[in-house]
């Protein structure tokens, strides 16, 4: 970033770190000393607010483990020190619904239990269904485009008694359902260990809002979700990775994309040119 990228260059990053869980990578030890860790969060975090604009926005996916559940928190308290902590947004991955619980509510006619979760084999802690998306600021200011990740009122008649129900869509809230898809193999379909879907980072694109992103960018890219994201939604993106196996991937990855016009190699865009372009480094 500091060879690459201008101040105040980026608008949105998304991205999610290496949480420090054990989590077993090709070319990265996630077994630091917790304040080795944090020490390292800070100097890419640093790094990461120079090159954000004053409007930008920083989306920070993190999660945990039960027997290691403060890392959230902890990285947390390393990125107060920088940015101001604008909404906590709660990346459900799988939930159930109990009939019982919703009553007469159209459309669920049954228990419903849906999406993906590791499970836990223990007599102490419970599944674990759910990861952060810390929107960090600088001022906590930034507005956003709120409705153009809306969903439909379910109640009809809410549209025509609320003033602020224009267009039939309200706020999505903080808990955003995206599971994983279902997969046949792990090693063959999702050869990283720790990724995220391409609807989260799509999704928080949306929300901060299409009109004021000029560059989007994932310091730590693994099998570039972000930059398909990106791609799909005709954004200027860049993103770094370490291992060069993953990076191929992600350059395979958006050679499967639909309308693939990125650039996969060569220097970060002017991001004076045309939208689309794109830049992986290693």
């Amino acid at each position: 970033m500091r060879n690459r990228l201008d101040t105040g260059i980026v608008d949105v990053v998304v991205t999610s770190p290496p949480y420090n869980l054990g989590i077993e990578y090709s070319q990265y030890d996630d077994t630091l000393g917790r304040a080795q860790y944090l020490d390292w969060l800070e100097v890419w975090a640093i790094e990461v607010k120079r090159t954000l604009s004053d409007s930008g926005s920083l989306f920070l996916n993190i999660g945990s483990k039960p027997k290691d559940p403060w890392v959230p928190f902890d990285v947390l308290s390393v990125m107060r020190r920088h940015f101001c902590l604008q909404n906590v947004i709660h990346w459900i991955k799988s939930i159930s619904i109990s009939k019982a619980d919703v009553g007469r509510y159209p459309g669920i006619e049954q228990d419903v239990s849906v999406g993906h979760y590791k499970p836990i084999n223990s007599d102490r802690f419970v599944n674990d269904c759910h990861e952060y998306i810390f929107h960090l600021t600088k001022f906590g200011d930034v507005p956003l485009d709120r409705l153009a990740i809306g969903v439909p009122y379910q109640d009809q008649s809410n549209v025509r008694r609320w003033k602020s129900a224009g267009g039939n869509v309200h706020c999505r809230g903080n808990t955003w359902f995206i599971p994983y898809r279902t997969i046949q193999s792990r090693h063959s379909e999702r050869p990283h260990p720790a990724t995220f879907p391409t609807r989260l980072p799509e999704m928080c694109l949306l929300l901060h809002g299409m009109d004021s992103i000029r560059l989007t960018l994932d310091p730590f890219l693994g099998l570039g979700h972000s930059a398909v994201a990106a791609q799909k939604l005709n954004v200027n993106f860049v993103g770094f990775e370490i291992d060069p196996v993953y990076l191929e991937q992600a350059r395979e990855r958006l050679a499967l994309a639909p309308d693939d016009e990125a650039v996969l190699s060569g220097p970060v865009p002017d991001i004076a040119d045309a939208r689309n372009q794109l830049s992986l480094e290693i």
